[in-house]
């Protein structure tokens, strides 16, 4: 066994003992009443003084190894460890002696119950240190094979005096043979534990690789999509041929359709970790739901299904919560509904009520097509689950969307649930809970971008240049560098309105090059800074704010989203928080 083993083993048998000690006293104090008051032993109050002092002494010597099981004890303090117990149980177990010689009526019965409670005490407090088992076992041991010849002393006519010894022969075997099980079971215990630590570590390394796997793919993965995208929307806008959009805007579904299997591939890895969370903000329920359900018409016209909507003007117009996420569900709800439904509609019946400060919502989609069965159901929300291997082949999908899908609306305070008898269609429930909110005052135009110096900092030339197409037609002026530290040379030398700054690069990476500007005195100490990057969680983006970074969009960049957060860094409000920024960014 190992020193550390040896010392945890030490640190238990102490804090077991220190732990044990109100348990002692209550029995000490209870057999000195009973015995003062039914047999009147005056010096019993001795007996219970002395012992009081050993269990003082006892505390005093386990009470640093217990509050300190790391630490190696000394010398000294291990052999008052091991001698300890001998005392008290010395002590303790003092009182069977005038027991057993007593010719009182079942005084040596007393006796023997408190040898054999002192045995049965010793083994469990001290089982996990033999030495210590030992030490406190040995004197009980010594009194009970004294029992024999005290009581034949006491009693020489008596015809069992002698069967004594084969009472105590086989009490010390049981005690012996209950030390050893309750070590062997608290060694298994231990080695458990140990097992069990051993896997958590494993599984939390295993888990930490997966993420890490997962970014550094995400972040490989999204810098072609972004290219085929800004490229795709760049080439549908300035060809004049019919037939040249139409192949550009395949490409554009193609880059939509690997987006989207990416962001539910990280969002399912976010989801495992727990690193998932959701907004709350102000929202337009009503108009998000609109648009959401606007967008899906067009697929259910061409299946021929009607799509209807019962129950819209019982919903609260303005809300607190999170839109993105809600439109994520709806989108996977109603996409399922529609793949799945040949003939018929798809309808979607909203409803709310009041809870409290807020309201709970429910959304039931609700499809004419072939159903689910009850096997089926039971894997609907298993990850990478696919009911059939024909609805693989014939619609695709990661197989993600409901399991993502569910545990978002828990997220949101809800849940999402399924029934569906086959052959009859499926209806599934997402209800969640949002909180009421004012709609926000209308404000003043945001500013134009056009003609806004902006610095892109990447170290990969697509995303540079597809930064560079999105950029364009905003009518901005865009300089690129491949590097953190081309970045400052260029921001220490030249004067531009907005950094859009890549996070993770080789080298000095996006947030080390934003708190080396805001340290600095140069012409751009205060340029709002735009952190771009693939893996866009709160934790990322809190990392971010501390660097001095002002506002953040995700890989693959949406033009809507990249305009956004250019209107907002250049606003008047905006720029003096920003002005305010590099203070706290600063080392």
């Amino acid at each position: 066994m190992g020193v550390s083993e040896s010392q945890r083993n030490l640190a238990r048998a102490a804090a077991s003992r220190m732990a044990n000690i109100y348990l002692r006293l209550f029995a000490t104090a209870t057999i000195t009443v009973v015995l003062y008051l039914a047999a009147g032993m005056d010096w019993i109050w001795i007996w219970a003084g002395v012992y009081l002092l050993a269990l003082l002494g006892e505390q005093w010597a386990t009470r640093s190894v217990a509050a300190h099981p790391e630490a190696t004890p000394s010398p000294w303090r291990r052999w008052a460890l091991t001698v300890s117990p001998f005392l008290t149980s010395a002590t303790f177990g003092f009182l069977a002696l005038p027991l057993f010689a007593s010719d009182l009526r079942f005084a040596p019965t007393l006796g023997a119950m408190l040898i054999a409670g002192s045995l049965l005490n010793v083994i469990v407090v001290n089982g996990s240190l033999r030495s210590a088992t030992l030490s406190a076992a040995l004197p009980h041991l010594v009194y009970l094979l004294a029992a024999p010849l005290i009581a034949r002393t006491a009693n020489p006519d008596a015809p069992l005096a002698n069967v004594l010894w084969v009472g105590a022969a086989l009490l010390i075997i049981s005690v012996a043979v209950a030390s050893r099980t309750l070590s062997a079971a608290l060694q298994a215990e231990a080695d458990a534990k140990h097992e069990a630590e051993l896997r958590r570590q494993e599984a939390e390394e295993a888990v930490a690789a997966k993420s890490a796997f997962v970014a550094m793919i995400s972040h490989e993965l999204r810098t072609p999509i972004s290219a085929i995208l800004a490229g795709a929307a760049r080439l549908h806008s300035e060809v004049p041929e019919a037939s040249s959009k139409i192949h550009a805007q395949l490409i554009s579904d193609a880059g939509g359709l690997m987006r989207a299997l990416l962001n539910d591939l990280l969002d399912f890895s976010r989801l495992e970790v727990g690193r998932m969370a959701v907004e709350k903000a102000p929202f337009n329920l009503r108009q998000t739901l609109s648009d959401t359900l606007r967008l899906w018409r067009p697929e259910a016209a061409k299946k021929g299904l009607r799509l209807r909507v019962v129950g819209a003007a019982s919903l609260p117009k303005w809300v607190s919560g999170d839109a993105l996420r809600l439109r994520q569900v709806l989108n996977n709800l109603l996409s399922n509904a529609i793949k799945f439904t040949d003939r018929g509609a798809v309808e979607v019946r909203l409803g709310s009520r009041d809870e409290g400060s807020g309201h709970h919502l429910t959304i039931t989609v609700v499809d004419t097509g072939s159903g689910i069965s009850q096997a089926d159901m039971a894997r609907l929300f298993t990850p990478f689950e696919q009911l059939s291997t024909s609805v693989v082949r014939q619609h695709g999908g990661s197989g993600l969307g409901l399991v993502i899908s569910r545990e978002l609306a828990r997220l949101m305070g809800g849940d999402l649930v399924v029934s569906s008898v086959e052959g009859q269609g499926a209806t599934f429930t997402l209800s969640l809970q949002v909180e009421a909110a004012e709609a926000p005052q209308v404000g003043e135009v945001g500013p134009s971008v056009a003609g806004t110096r902006v610095l892109v900092v990447d170290d990969h030339v697509v995303n540079r240049r597809a930064i560079e197409l999105v950029l364009q037609p905003f009518g901005v002026d865009a300089t690129l560098a491949e590097s953190g530290e081309q970045a400052l040379e260029l921001l220490s030398a030249e004067v531009f309105d907005v950094v859009l700054m890549d996070v993770y690069m080789p080298g000095m990476d996006g947030r080390e090059a934003t708190r080396v500007l805001r340290s600095g005195s140069g012409p751009n100490r205060d340029t709002p800074v735009i952190a771009v990057t693939a893996s866009a969680t709160p934790k990322d983006w809190d990392a971010c704010r501390a660097a001095g970074m002002n506002a953040h969009v995700a890989k693959p960049i949406d033009p809507i989203e990249l305009y956004a957060a250019l209107a907002q860094v250049l606003s008047p409000d905006q720029r003096d928080a920003a002005n305010r920024t590099p203070a706290a960014a600063t080392p």
